[in-house]
């Protein structure tokens, strides 16, 4: 199940996604996007999600990676993934297309697509 939690998360407090395997938190290096993924954490919890991570998005230099990183060892969130930021993503959504036909070479299009992978490969683990 894919919820687009961009209005808020009022799909955890209705319990929703209670019986998700795996929940990936998208987050920017921003103090409000960060605590709402703390808050999704705490919550995806208490719904007993067993896999919680942090889809890293945006990342535009060194230093948001590094704030990110320490935000999320300070609340035992796992970074699953970092996305940079990529304005080839941009351009699409403007067109619109989906980034993968837009620019599929791309650092943030490559991102995006292992992903999956990346996923897989944490699961069977």
């Amino acid at each position: 199940m894919i919820t687009d939690m961009e209005a808020g998360v009022e799909h955890l407090s209705r319990s929703t996604t209670r019986h998700s395997d795996v929940m990936l938190v998208v987050t920017e290096p921003y103090y409000r996007s960060l605590e709402t993924a703390a808050r999704i954490q705490s919550m995806a919890g208490e719904l007993g999600i067993p896999n919680v991570f942090v889809v890293a998005n945006k990342i535009r230099n060194q230093n948001e990676a590094d704030a990110l990183k320490s935000f999320c060892d300070g609340r035992g969130l796992e970074i699953l993934v970092t996305i940079p930021y990529d304005e080839k993503i941009a351009e699409a959504s403007l067109i619109p297309e989906a980034p993968l036909d837009h620019s599929p070479n791309t650092p943030g299009v490559i991102a995006v697509s292992d992903l999956m992978g990346t996923l897989r490969g944490r699961m069977a683990t």
